[in-house]
Parts: C-alpha cells; sequence; structure tokens
C-alpha cells in the first residue's frame, strides 16, 4: 500500500490510496469464498466452481463490489494513521481505477480537526448565579408531595370541570367519513393537559356525566397525517366518567406521613436543606456553563460540514438508543410527530456545533496550560466507575484497555480545564 496526501481548503484533506495488486488479488479471493454459493456451472456443484472459471463465465467485474470493501476494510485504517492526521470525519470514498492483476487506487476525503486560536479565557467576567430557596419553591415541594398522596374522587353532581380527569368514549369523522385513530372507548383525558386538537378539551367542559355531545375541531395544518391536515373534523363524544383529584390538607399529619418529621415546621426546614444542596449544585453547573461558554465565545475555529454530520449522527443513535429504551422507534417517533430525519438532523445541528466547538476550545485550554489528569483523579475515577458497575478496579480498567484508559485521562483534563476557568474567572 502506498499513500499521498493533499490538504484541501476548510480543514479538509484527500488521501490517494494505491493498494497493490497483489493486495488485491487477496481480496479477489476474499470475494469469491464469499459469493461461491451464488454461482451455477453446469457440470459443477454449487460452491465448487473455481475462481477462474466464475471470471469466466460471469466477468471478473461480478467480484469487485466485495473485493473493494475488503481492499478498503483491510488498508483505510492503515492510511488513516499513516497519514499522522487527526481525522475527525467519516471518509467520502471514491474508487478511481479497479482492475484485476492492477493495483487499485482509491481517494478518501476527509476531515481533519481544526485549529484552534483562544480569545480571553482567563479572568472572565460573569454573572455568578445565585442558589435562593424561596418560600414559593417550598410550597411548589408541598404540592408535589399532596399531588403525590391525592386520591381521586367520582363526581356525579355537576359538570366537567377545568382540571378534572375523564373517561371518555368519542368517534371521529372528517366529512361523514371516519378516519384511522379516530375512535376510542374508554379513553382517560385530563382536561387541561392540552394533549388532543386545539378546542377539543375545552368543549368537554360543561359536559354532564353520560352526556353525548358532537365536537367540532380543525386539524392543524402542519398534522402529522397529511390526509387530515388542516381540515374540519366531528367528534361524537361521551364523558363516562368524571373525577377530581382531592388533595390531604397539609399540616402536622400531612408531614409525618410523607417524611421522617412529627410536624410541618420540620418537613420544611428538611425541604429547604435539600433544596439549598439542589440549587447550589445547579449554580456551580450554571456558573461552568456560562464562563465555558464566554471562553468558546471568544475563540475562532474552521469547523468542517463534515465533523458536525458525524457529530449530528452520533446525537440521533443516542437519541434513537434513548427511545428504544422506552419501547420506541425511530420510525414510530416519526410517525407520531410528523417530523422527518431531514428535520431532525437541521434540529440538532445546532447543538452539534456548539458541542464540538465547547470540545475544541477545552481541549486548547488544555494544551496552552499543559493540564493533565493525574494518576490519583485516574485511581479515583475507576473507584467510581468500579461501584458503579460492581467490579473491581482492575477489571474496570483490563475491560477499557489502553486506549480506554486514554480517552479517561483526556475527559479528566477537560474537566479539570474546566474548573481551571471556573477558578481564574470573575463571578460578579
Amino acid at each position: 500500500m502506498s499513500l499521498q496526501v493533499e490538504k484541501l481548503e476548510k480543514n479538509m484533506a484527500k488521501l490517494t490510496v494505491e493498494v497493490s495488486a497483489e493486495q488485491f488479488e487477496e481480496a479477489l479471493k476474499t470475494s469469491y469464498i464469499k459469493n461461491k454459493n451464488r454461482f451455477s456451472v453446469p457440470g459443477f456443484r454449487k460452491g465448487k466452481v473455481p475462481q477462474s472459471l466464475v471470471e469466466k463465465m460471469y466477468g471478473e467485474e461480478v467480484l469487485y463490489e466485495d473485493a473493494i470493501n475488503e481492499a478498503l476494510n483491510r488498508t483505510y485504517s492503515d492510511a488513516a494513521e499513516e497519514s499522522g492526521l487527526e481525522i475527525v470525519s467519516r471518509p467520502e470514498i471514491d474508487v478511481t481505477q479497479v482492475k484485476k492483476g492492477q493495483p487499485m487506487i482509491y481517494t478518501a476525503t476527509v476531515a481533519v480537526k481544526p485549529e484552534v486560536t483562544l480569545g480571553e479565557y482567563k479572568g472572565i467576567e460573569v454573572e455568578r448565579a445565585k442558589p435562593e430557596v424561596t418560600d414559593a419553591d417550598i410550597e411548589a415541594e408541598i404540592k408535589k408531595a399532596q399531588d403525590q398522596n391525592s386520591r381521586l374522587i367520582a363526581v356525579e353532581d355537576r359538570p366537567v370541570a377545568d382540571g378534572d380527569q375523564t373517561v371518555i368514549d368519542f368517534a371521529g369523522s372528517v366529512d361523514g367519513t371516519a378516519f384511522e385513530g379516530g375512535t376510542a372507548e374508554d379513553y382517560p383525558l385530563t382536561i387541561g393537559s392540552h394533549s388532543f386538537i386545539e378546542g377539543f378539551e375545552e368543549q368537554i367542559i360543561g359536559m354532564s356525566l353520560n352526556e353525548e355531545k358532537d365536537i367540532e375541531v380543525t386539524f392543524p395544518e402542519n398534522y402529522h397525517a397529511a390526509d387530515l391536515a388542516g381540515k374540519p373534523a366531528v367528534f361524537k363524544v361521551k364523558v363516562k366518567e368524571i373525577k377530581v383529584k382531592e388533595l390531604p390538607e397539609v399540616d402536622d399529619e400531612f408531614a409525618s406521613e410523607v417524611s421522617d418529621f412529627e410536624t410541618l415546621d420540620e418537613y420544611k426546614a428538611d425541604l429547604r436543606e435539600k433544596l439549598e444542596k439542589t440549587k447550589q449544585a445547579q449554580a456551580t453547573a450554571e456558573n461552568e456553563n456560562n464562563v465555558v461558554a464566554k471562553v468558546v465565545e471568544n475563540a475562532s475555529m474552521d469547523i468542517p460540514e463534515a465533523m458536525i454530520d458525524l457529530q449530528v449522527d452520533n446525537m440521533i443513535d443516542d437519541y434513537a438508543a434513548n427511545m428504544r429504551r422506552q419501547g420506541l422507534s425511530l420510525e414510530q417517533y416519526f410517525q407520531f410527530t410528523g417530523m422527518t430525519m431531514e428535520q431532525l438532523r437541521d434540529e440538532v445541528r445546532p447543538e452539534a456545533q456548539q458541542r464540538i466547538r465547547t470540545r475544541l476550545v477545552l481541549e486548547a485550554v488544555v494544551a496552552a496550560e499543559k493540564i493533565e489528569a493525574s494518576d490519583e483523579s485516574v485511581e479515583e475515577e475507576l473507584k467510581k466507575m468500579a461501584e458503579r458497575y460492581k467490579m473491581e478496579p482492575d477489571q474496570v480498567k483490563e475491560s477499557m484497555g489502553d486506549r480506554g484508559i486514554e480517552r479517561m485521562k483526556e475527559d479528566l483534563a477537560i474537566q479539570e480545564a474546566v474548573d481551571f476557568l471556573v477558578a481564574e474567572a470573575k463571578l460578579v
């Protein structure tokens, strides 16, 4: 294998890789072994046709696709390492020469890690986040506890009111024709949840138990089902249950039931202490984010689009994995929301770009200040991971390998850079 490297504009580069004729011949043999059961030649059992006869009967090009992929898999990683470039994107491959008995030549166009010019990064002045706990915060926590310990009471002597939890039957139609997904029985609906088309829940307010009514609404112009978007619809609705949430009285008895304290005053004091710790942690994170954001804003760099594309891919992969854990596929998400993959990519792209900018700037600070993760911090992190995964630290270290440990050191150095910037900043 031979390699030529050409630097392009905007932090792009082109690798021209020549795979020797011998290497390509090996790739053709691998392709033949992979595909030999596909070929039928009279006088030979399937899978027993010699490679030379396959190439003569079907044309040598029949093995090229898998041979090319094999050659790429065998050579690209070595070529990327030999180039000495910090490649930050997937390669865009273009095969420029492929013929049996000759070298295979391809180009790989890649993005390379851009240089960062740091602006002012020491003594950054930002407004200090204030971890203030108000009486309203305490009341909000008590309200959560009330909601969690509430009970539902059936209502029969009044009509539906805002905030009621109802059970309804409904059947929707457009131009007199029922549509898919527009009919349900015993459907639980909290009035005011805005989980239905705009105007639907408001028209249930005032309906009595077992009352039936036609509710007229119009589907939004951007509704995910194109055949319904912007169209008026009629829903025949019947109210089958009306329930209201009954909250417990906030007193000493309530405090003793929802906490380890006997009095309401003690319970409130404990809530305040916990909230102060939470708010302090939030303020610390906010101070860090504000300082780093200012440092990033002061820096300059030219990020290649291919690098952003890869970050977008990774973010969408994480997003899809999170949804799968909730029992939802990305395709179902698109179906429910009416969003497309292109729209999702556009939506996450600004955040992807900001993540890249932030990481690059912090790496530049690490380099400028010669920050290194200490052995002690690495050992401490290994202990935390061991506790999390119920393993011994040595087992964690072994499973991570040398490259994994290096990545950990890089991440720890990044956090030390954040700590350094905050310590140097002026929080006013």
